[in-house]
């Protein structure tokens, strides 16, 4: 079936309730990297239920919609689909423990012409289920790579910071572990490209490769590692390449105030780039 644009932004997303313990807190955090050195104090209070903080970025996976792009009315062409860029901010920190009822709804689409695909902007809230406070508003860009040509408007042009021209405030490396997606996996992402060998070899890649929301966890940890832990108030990036388990992530980190521009190499490659965060003063 062919790519529907007008049935894509019809879509409707049911609300999404969802209920998380410490359990899962902590294993997000190990999903992410922390506990690497168990004297890491820093680490622990992400790791300890008896004094347990959340980290920020674990509400980008919470009440996700799943596999919605898989809907035959829709036509989109899934092994052509990239999750090209996520950005989020960050209402209220998250207890240890909630009901949280998300909404979702596509925010926008764009049509980069025949041959170099759509673009998809999907918008979800997460709020407590009891007491209505708005956790996280985020925004996670798809890039449908085989969907373009049909009609529509062309993509806004974006204005993104560019890194200063001068040294790094910050450069420091980031060390996944080769266990890492099958750790992250049990969040709730069971896309079998960051699980099954073959799976991922059907795609195009020699070995699974890590989640990109993943990816965006590492990078709020290495961000609050550089601001002293403070908690963020918005983290936005694009995934510019593959990361694999075991790969090491090393992150340039220009500071400005409450605001912060980076990016994340792999060896030579770029793989995130495009950062922002910004943090309480």
């Amino acid at each position: 079936m062919a790519f529907d644009p007008t049935a894509l932004l019809a879509y409707e997303f049911p609300d999404i309730r969802q209920s998380y313990v410490p359990r899962d807190a902590i294993l997000y955090a190990l999903g992410v990297g922390l506990g690497r050195d168990p004297l890491a104090r820093q680490d622990l209070k992400y790791l300890l239920e008896t004094e347990l903080s959340v980290l920020p970025t674990m509400a980008v996976t919470l009440g996700t919609p799943g596999m919605w792009v898989r809907a035959p009315k829709l036509g989109i062409n899934v092994p052509k689909l990239v999750h090209s860029a996520q950005s989020a901010h960050f209402h209220a920190p998250l207890p240890p423990q909630a009901d949280i009822v998300a909404s979702a709804r596509i925010a926008s689409l764009a049509d980069r012409g025949e041959g170099k695909g759509a673009v998809v902007v999907v918008e979800r809230h997460i709020r407590d289920s009891q007491t209505g406070t708005l956790y996280c508003s985020l925004q996670q860009t798809l890039l449908l790579r085989a969907d373009g040509g049909f009609g529509g408007p062309p993509p806004e042009r974006t204005h993104p910071l560019p890194p200063p021209a001068r040294v790094p405030d910050r450069a420091i490396a980031f060390e996944t572990s080769p266990r890492a997606a099958l750790i992250y996996r049990l969040s709730g992402d069971w896309n079998p490209l960051h699980s099954h060998p073959d799976i991922a070899v059907k795609a195009g890649f020699e070995r699974p490769i890590l989640h990109g929301f993943c990816s965006y966890g590492i990078a709020g940890w290495v961000l609050m590692q550089a601001f002293g832990t403070a908690t963020p108030k918005s983290l936005s990036l694009r995934f510019a390449g593959v990361v694999v388990p075991g790969d090491v992530l090393d992150f340039s980190i220009w500071r400005d105030g409450s605001q912060a521009v980076f990016e994340a190499k792999v060896a030579d490659r770029t793989v995130l780039d495009q950062g922002v965060a910004t943090f309480e003063e």
